[in-house]
Parts: structure tokens; sequence; C-alpha cells
């Protein structure tokens, strides 16, 4: 059963300096031949200050510098790397982690008992800050969900950690904190979408693999700790709804857009006002400029295009499993749960029988 792995760390400016010695110390620690362990680490909008940082505190690793920022295509480097390596499996995990020391044989045995499993995600817990959150450890993650206007969140967020059996699929998404793919998949679906840059871009490579054929897991018995901090940066804000607007252009069919063009609007509508309380105005007139130039959509066929060519699964089988409401508690709030949940939810329910 042993495979020869390759994981992914991606840095950022000092990202390395603040995280990369605990994941490191229990990626040493992990009981799965060292042999057979590759680690590349990409070095986004690389210097020569983390360069030096990563050579001297991660000298088995392979650092591989980049200039700009992307983290989809810093993903695609790592994982070309690891495919010219000979590497049987690819393995992203974000760097604010820590593992347990069986997180990866676990992984790997979650793809080697599940042939018709293309991507396996971990249980992704929330690093315990206390006492009594190490007694009774939090869930980050047993996998994401898809609203049907294309916002990605977590399941079980903030859950009390419990047991699982066997290997659940996820009718979401894999979240990209930590999850296995394999090789073939991954060539086969074109690898990620360098235009989503970052965030949701484990949304859509997870409906890449799902579109292609393949079944998404949870691994539960690899379990990883993740120093989850949820951010409200303008950069995130940007990036969360473009691509939003991305998936449901690149991936929707033409009667599902009709469909839901109506919460659409009044989404945007909402999105727009609420905008100008928050002080990020700016980043959603971004968006709009985004989709105003017309070599953007030209992007968006060609993607198009390269799903055509691989796809064995109709899109409205994955759709029906879309959820109707926002069920996150670090945005909750009155007019998202008493207002727009309640209506999209009910609007979804109505038409997800004819999707």
């Amino acid at each position: 059963m042993n495979k020869k792995v390759g994981i992914v760390l991606i840095n950022f400016q000092n990202y390395a300096e603040r995280f990369l010695l605990p994941c490191r110390d229990s990626l040493r620690c992990q009981d799965y031949p060292a042999d057979l362990i590759n680690v590349y680490i990409i070095d986004n909008a690389s210097t020569a200050g983390t360069l030096e940082y990563l050579r001297v505190n991660y000298p088995e690793a392979k650092i591989l510098p980049r200039l700009d920022g992307n983290y989809a295509a810093a993903n695609n480097l790592g994982f070309a790397e690891a495919k010219a390596d000979g590497c049987d499996y690819l393995l992203t995990v974000n760097m604010d982690t820590r593992m347990e020391p069986t997180w990866l044989r676990e992984l790997v045995a979650a793809l080697e008992n599940n042939p018709e499993a293309g991507i396996a995600q971990s249980k992704i817990l929330l690093l315990p800050r206390t006492a009594e959150e190490k007694e009774s450890p939090k869930i980050n993650s047993l996998g994401n969900r898809i609203h049907f206007l294309g916002f990605g969140f977590t399941s079980a967020y903030g859950e009390a950690d419990r047991e699982i059996s066997g290997y659940p699929e996820i009718t979401g998404y894999a979240s990209g904190c930590s999850f296995i793919i394999r090789p073939e998949v991954f060539t086969k679906i074109g690898g990620y979408n360098e235009e989503y840059y970052m965030y949701h871009d484990d949304l859509e490579i997870s409906l890449k693999v799902k579109l292609a054929g393949y079944k998404i897991i949870l691994a539960p018995r690899s379990v990883i700790y993740h120093q989850y901090e949820f951010s409200r940066s303008t950069k995130m804000i940007y990036y969360m709804e473009r691509n939003r607007y991305l998936t449901i252009m690149t991936f929707y069919p033409a009667y599902l857009v009709f469909l839901i063009i109506l919460p659409c609007i009044i989404m945007d509508l909402g999105m727009f006002f609420y905008s100008m309380i928050r002080g990020w105005f700016k980043e959603e007139m971004k968006v709009y400029r985004y989709f105003l130039r017309f070599k953007n959509y030209s992007l968006v066929e060609k993607e198009k295009a390269k799903i055509e060519a691989f796809k064995t699964v109709p899109f409205s089988k994955i759709a029906k499993n879309f959820v109707g409401k926002i069920e996150f508690i670090e945005i909750a709030n009155p007019i998202l749960k008493y207002i727009v949940n309640p209506v999209f939810n009910l609007y979804w329910r109505l038409i997800r029988k004819i999707v």
C-alpha cells in the first residue's frame, strides 16, 4: 500500500516564519516511510529572504520560487513537479496546520480503498488554543457545501468532534486545507483554473473532478488541526465575489443561469449596498469591472470547452446537492437568518425539482 506522495505547501511573504516549523515537525513525525514523502514548498511572492528561510528550516523540501501570489498557479506548479518526480499521489495542505502521525497514511488508504474516488479530504479540526479545547476539539470542516448562487462554506464548522465510520461521500466540495488527489485525475481535468487566483479554487477543482465522474470522499481517520482565522480582508471579498460568478459562468448550463437570475440580482443588490456599509465598495466595483472586459469572457469560454472534453456526468446531477442556505457562524446575522436564508432556501427547493 505504501505509495510515493508529493505534498505541496504554499508560502506567501512571511507566512513560513509564522507557521512552517510546527507543520514541518508534524510532517516529519508521520508514521509513513520517509523515503516515500516528497515535500514541495512553493514560495509565492518570493524574495531572497523567504528563500533562505525555507532552505535553512526545511532542507529536505524542494523549494520552488514564484513572483506573484497566485495560489491556484502555485498548486499547479507543485503538482507538476510531483508528477515529474513520479509521485503516485498528490497532496495539498495548508502551512498553518499540524497533523496527527497517522494523517498521511489514512489519506493514502482512503484512495487505495476507494477506486471510484478522485479526491479524499482529511477530517479538519480547529487547532486547540486552550486545555478545554484540547479535551473537546471543534470541527473546521468535514467537507464543504455549495450554495446555488456560487458561495462555498464549510460544513459542521464549530461543532464538537465526533467519530465517523467508513468514507462518507462529500456532496459539496473538498477543502483545500488538506486533500489528496490522484495524479491521473488531476491531469485529466487540467489542474486548477489559474484565473481563480485564490479563494474557491478548491470548489472549482472539486466540481471538475465530479464532472469527470469521480467521487470526493472524507477520510475521517486522517486528522489535521488547522490554525483557522476567518478573513474579512478586502482581497478575500474581491476574489470570493468574483470567483463565485466565475463558477456560475463556467459551470452552470444556460437554463440553470436563467432559473437563478432573479435571486442573483437580489443578492447582487444586497451585496452592493452591504459593501457600502462595510467599507469594501471599491472591491465590489472591481468585480463589476472584471466582467466588463470582453477578454475575460473568452477565458470563460475556453475553460468551458476544456470541461466539455472530459465531462461524463451532467452538471444537473451535481447541482441537486447544492444548498439554499448559507450556514456559517462567522457571517451569521439576523438578515441572513430570518430573511435571506428562508427566501432563497424556499426558492431553491422549488427549482431544484426541475434542475
